[in-house]
């Protein structure tokens, strides 16, 4: 973990982001350590956290988790599997859906719906080849999500590539 960053604390951020994070902290009585390292840059931040909430609101929940679960752990990303392990159980989803999601093997999920193997099939494909040759599993997704929803899928798995690198580069991990 590097030692280098100072941890800020919310009386430190910047007023913008500080604004920005408070519900989040509020919802969960605490500031992670990702934000407490990001928080040196606010403006990326802020952004990062705004563009966050757009997708939340543009795709439905149980595809947004299903990219979220499976980046995570196909990044070894616990910090963020913890996160939405227990938004998912928050939200209803339950535990053998989750363990599902995390077996990274959709073909053979019965508690997936199609849609949620299509896009599992699809984000699995864009991070093992960065991309690169994913025009047939994307085909797939616009298939059953709408073309507004699959776009945003593209961003999102950028969205949770992104967290990742960060938070495995800083050696963070999850709070207790």
């Amino acid at each position: 973990m590097s030692k280098r960053i100072p941890r800020l604390e919310m009386e430190q951020l910047e007023p913008l982001l500080k604004e920005t994070l408070r519900p989040r902290v509020e919802r969960l009585g605490y500031l992670g350590e990702f934000f407490k390292c990001t928080g040196h840059s606010p403006d990326v931040l802020r952004h990062f956290m705004e563009m966050t909430e757009s997708l939340k609101k543009a795709i439905p929940d149980k595809i947004t988790e299903t990219v979220a679960l499976t980046i995570a752990v196909k990044a070894g990303n616990d910090y963020e599997r913890n996160q939405h392990e227990r938004l998912c159980i928050k939200l209803g989803f339950g535990h053998d859906w989750v363990r599902s999601v995390e077996k990274l093997d959709p073909e053979n999920q019965q508690l997936l719906s199609e849609s949620e193997r299509i896009v599992q099939t699809y984000a699995l494909a864009a991070v093992e080849r960065m991309g690169n040759h994913c025009e047939v599993e994307f085909e797939k997704v616009l298939d059953v999500l709408q073309v507004s929803e699959a776009v945003s899928v593209l961003l999102l798995i950028g969205r949770y590539m992104t967290h990742a690198v960060a938070v495995n580069t800083l050696g963070l991990v999850p709070p207790k």
